[in-house]
């Protein structure tokens, strides 16, 4: 783990820049995922602020970015209406976080390991897709649907492809053409004839095309043709005095919270939610990681549940590890968790310094940075590496990129694991044994060389395989080079023995004892 400690204070000239880009991506994610939940918009921007501060010091994640989740959106929105009101949600928020500093404490991080890579590099492509598909109608100006919303049935009431046409209705040309330069722009910078000049490795692309961007729009306004509306821009909620900044914070009601059993409940869905996308996350972003480091699960979950305890206790959403962040800072060139630290910053200073200038960049800029991100976390070449492990990984890997475009992100994750573990059932049922036969003498004779593991799940195989043997055989179980066998597969093999005397079956058993096994000895006690 040695890896994921390397010098911050080494690396500012890669994560400053990267932290840059991940602040000006997160900022509109913030502010629109509040929004699809139904929050106070400040709401989205206090738990952005947690996730990069709060979340990125006590996290071991070195590309991660926590913040607000568009995978809890409905659920917050359900939460906040069921409970009756926003500060009574936050006790659930509150009470999540506890919960996942006990599950960090009960090392429950470890189910990241358990999920198949195809099934990761399905929601990397996925979440690829949904985010360049998302922000197509922002870069022609049409914003009905917010920023952050990844579900197929979006909060506007169109799906994500009735969006187009209800675009093509609603153009902003201004936007439009800035979306459009910005994006060219990007993929100029991105080349490999400007990575060889030394000022793009001093300024980064995103934040070149936001400056343009906002002088653009500035230069517009004096077109009437082209003006940007303010609909089209970055909308943070501006204070107008000290006391007003700190009235935007919401403190949760604990008194008639603790006592609603509903809060609980929802608490501990915001818990199991929450953790499972961070978990899931933290996979995706260690595969993203040029240096191949690991982030320490149960660490992670520790800090996931202290950032849901600070943001609830100050009137935030519910924070997750993001993987659109997370991308964008990866993508960016960030190589430690300092860079998630000063994007938290970042949002804290800009919105109590110069919300009014925030507020003049176009949702269009942003719309081109996101398309970039999207591609490249989509590319081509990624479907041509699965195609090639082979259709087991293949298969999981479309799945599940199917399921997050046309549903949701956990459902898309769900229906990957599904056919990836049916997948692994089907191998188990076919592979759990070698079987051959030969003819001697005018009789059949079967070996069967069982494999190294012999599990619970090859039962049907082996009891399907024991009742086709023809009578009047001589058959020999070859366990030889079996490491372990599951005490149901051996009551397979001790009711055969049984059956093969009626049969006329002559039954021969190497090498299975009761070392290959934690079951008593009584239960290998098989002769011929």
């Amino acid at each position: 783990m040695k890896s994921n400690n390397i010098s911050p204070f080494k690396n500012f000239k890669d994560d400053i820049p990267a932290s840059i880009v991940v602040f000006l991506v997160a900022m509109p994610l913030c502010l629109g995922i509040a929004m699809a939940s139904g929050a106070p918009l400040f709401s989205g921007l206090i738990s952005g602020i947690v996730g990069g501060i709060v979340v990125g010091s006590l996290s071991g994640s070195p590309l991660g970015v926590s913040g607000p989740a568009a995978g809890l959106a409905v659920i917050v929105l359900n939460a906040i209406t069921d409970l009756g009101g926003f500060e009574i949600f936050l006790v659930a928020v509150v009470l999540a976080g506890v919960i996942q500093v006990i599950m960090g404490f009960a090392k429950a991080g470890i189910i990241a390991h358990y999920f198949p890579s195809s099934v990761i590099h399905g929601m990397l492509a996925g979440i690829g897709i949904i985010i360049f598909l998302k922000q197509i109608p922002h870069a022609f100006g049409y914003d009905k649907d917010p920023e952050g919303d990844l579900g197929f049935n979006q909060v506007d009431g169109h799906n994500t492809f009735e969006e187009f046409g209800y675009m093509i209705d609603n153009i902003s040309p201004g936007v439009l053409i800035i979306s459009v330069v910005s994006l060219l722009l990007l993929i100029l910078w991105g080349s490999s004839f400007f990575k060889k000049l030394k000022f793009t490795k001093l300024v980064q692309g995103p934040l070149v095309v936001v400056v343009l961007g906002v002088l653009a729009a500035m230069l517009f306004n004096s077109i009437p043709s082209l003006k940007i509306s303010a609909d089209h821009m970055v909308s943070v909620p501006i204070a107008e005095s000290v006391s007003g900044f700190f009235e935007n914070f919401s403190l949760p009601d604990f008194s008639n919270g603790l006592s609603n059993p509903d809060v609980y409940i929802t608490a501990i869905v915001i818990a199991v939610v929450a953790s499972l996308e961070t978990l899931l996350c933290v996979e995706a972003s260690d595969k993203q990681d040029s240096l191949k480091r690991a982030t320490p699960t149960n660490r992670e979950l520790k800090a996931q549940g202290v950032g849901n305890l600070v943001t609830g206790l100050i009137g935030g959403l519910p924070v997750t590890q993001v993987i659109v962040r997370s991308s964008a800072n990866q993508q960016s060139g960030g190589k430690t968790k300092a860079s998630t630290i000063i994007h938290g910053f970042l949002l804290l200073i800009s919105i109590i310094a110069i919300p009014k200038v925030l507020n003049m960049i176009p949702l269009g800029v942003l719309a081109a940075i996101l398309l970039v991100v999207g591609y490249k976390l989509s590319k081509p070449s990624l479907y041509i590496k699965m195609f090639k492990q082979g259709m087991g990984q293949f298969i999981p890997f479309v799945v599940t990129i199917l399921g997050i475009v046309f549903m949701d992100l956990l459902m898309g994750i769900a229906l990957g694991l599904v056919v990836a573990v049916f997948i692994i059932l089907r191998n188990n049922y076919k592979i759990p044994y070698q079987m051959t036969r030969e003819q001697l003498e005018g009789k059949t004779n079967i070996n069967i060389l069982l494999s190294e593991d012999v599990t619970f799940l090859n039962k049907a195989s082996i009891r399907k395989s024991f009742t086709e043997i023809p009578d009047n055989t001589s058959v020999t179980i070859d366990a030889t080079k079996n490491r372990f066998i599951h005490h149901d597969v051996i009551e397979i093999i001790e009711d055969f023995q049984i059956s093969a005397k009626n049969r006329n079956i002559h039954l021969e058993i190497l090498g299975l004892d009761k070392n290959k096994s934690d079951e008593p000895i009584q239960h290998y006690k098989l002769t011929n």
